[in-house]
């Protein structure tokens, strides 16, 4: 698994992609991977996650209250071996911005059965609630995987 570099990606990169990463982070402590998060929209660069991703977070004990969001780059598919969009339309807007074939095989939706990770932003706390046990299995999956390429 050596190089590994994960990057999830959602709007804003307030609510759902700081908690992959956070969950994400979470789960592969001992491995030499490194996991980062962005949006592909500019709306809240250098913003702190939503206090409500915050919250969900800390609840299961995962702080991502340090994380800074920052906006999608084209240089994001040279630094990272996997970019992981939480719905379809970020998947539409990541690609648009490969340049090979490489750039594209990196690119997946992080819900293996295709779905969208709802946006939980205009949601109550029940959306983020959501949101996390979506994104923690999805992240389960991901090691899994992880784990496998290795063999």
């Amino acid at each position: 698994m050596e190089n590994t570099n994960i990057l999830m990606v959602c709007l804003g990169n307030i609510c759902r992609s700081p908690l992959a990463q956070g969950i994400l982070e979470s789960k592969v402590k001992d491995l030499q991977i490194e996991v980062d998060s962005a949006g592909t929209a500019a709306y809240h660069i250098g913003n702190s996650p939503d206090p409500r991703s915050i919250a969900v977070g800390k609840k299961y004990n995962i702080d991502i209250s340090r994380q800074k969001a920052r906006q999608f780059s084209p240089s994001d598919f040279k630094a990272f071996t996997h970019i992981f969009a939480m719905d379809r339309s970020n998947y539409e807007n990541i690609i648009a911005k490969a340049t090979s074939d490489e750039d594209l095989k990196k690119v997946r939706l992080i819900l293996n059965n295709q779905n969208d990770v709802p946006d939980p932003y205009y949601d109550g706390d029940e959306g983020f609630e959501n949101c996390f046990t979506l994104l923690d299995d999805a992240c389960h999956q991901i090691v899994n995987s992880l784990h496998n390429e290795s063999r």
